[in-house]
């Protein structure tokens, strides 16, 4: 249900909304506050799971959050996306930048999980989006391809499966292999 609005909502409109019934998320996109999907289990999993491995390489050089939304543009409008995990340096984001905001700048990471009823092909063209927006790295997980696709703004995308080793040089020192992600989420083979 999108939450309907005479005219179209300014950013400030939509940062002053109040929450959702069961606390809703939503989104801003072209003027209209769109709800995002609800997570489930293994979305819930695969979250915790990354959301640690980004804070052990990134401890002491910036913020990393899930569900936190950031302000951006996205076709010359207001956008304001909620990511599933985004991490910002203290290079953006000053450390001492201590607001109960949506993140005023940019990120250096938004990692997306796609829920089920969203397509790959509607996280790539988010991707863009972000990479648009000057997002340095967009990570798009897909359960049932048990696969993580990177982003660049200078580069093409890049999909890891099974044992490829990713590693990204946002992180000094971050390696892993996406098979690692799922086991240690446990996320069983032929998710729907």
């Amino acid at each position: 249900m999108i939450l309907q609005a005479k005219n179209q909502l300014t950013l400030q409109e939509f940062l002053n909304l109040s929450p959702g019934e069961g606390d809703i998320t939503y989104e801003l996109v072209d003027g209209q506050a769109i709800p995002k999907m609800s997570p489930k289990f293994f979305h819930a999993k695969l979250t915790r799971v990354l959301l640690n491995l980004i804070e052990q390489s990134c401890e002491g050089k910036g913020e990393v959050c899930p569900e936190w939304s950031v302000t951006l543009t996205r076709r010359g409008r207001d956008w304001v996306p909620t990511p599933d995990i985004l991490y910002i340096s203290y290079e953006r984001l000053p450390t001492n930048w201590d607001e109960n905001e949506a993140c005023p700048v940019p990120p250096d990471l938004v990692i997306e999980i796609i829920s089920p009823g969203q397509t790959f092909g509607k996280m790539v063209a988010k991707a863009k989006n972000y990479l648009d927006a000057k997002v340095l790295r967009v990570w798009v997980v897909d359960s049932k391809a048990r696969s993580i696709t990177v982003f660049y703004p200078d580069a093409a995308p890049q999909t890891y499966m099974g044992d490829e080793l990713l590693t990204d040089s946002l992180f000094e020192g971050l390696k892993f292999t996406v098979e690692q992600v799922f086991q240690k989420a446990k996320i069983p083979l032929n998710v729907e």
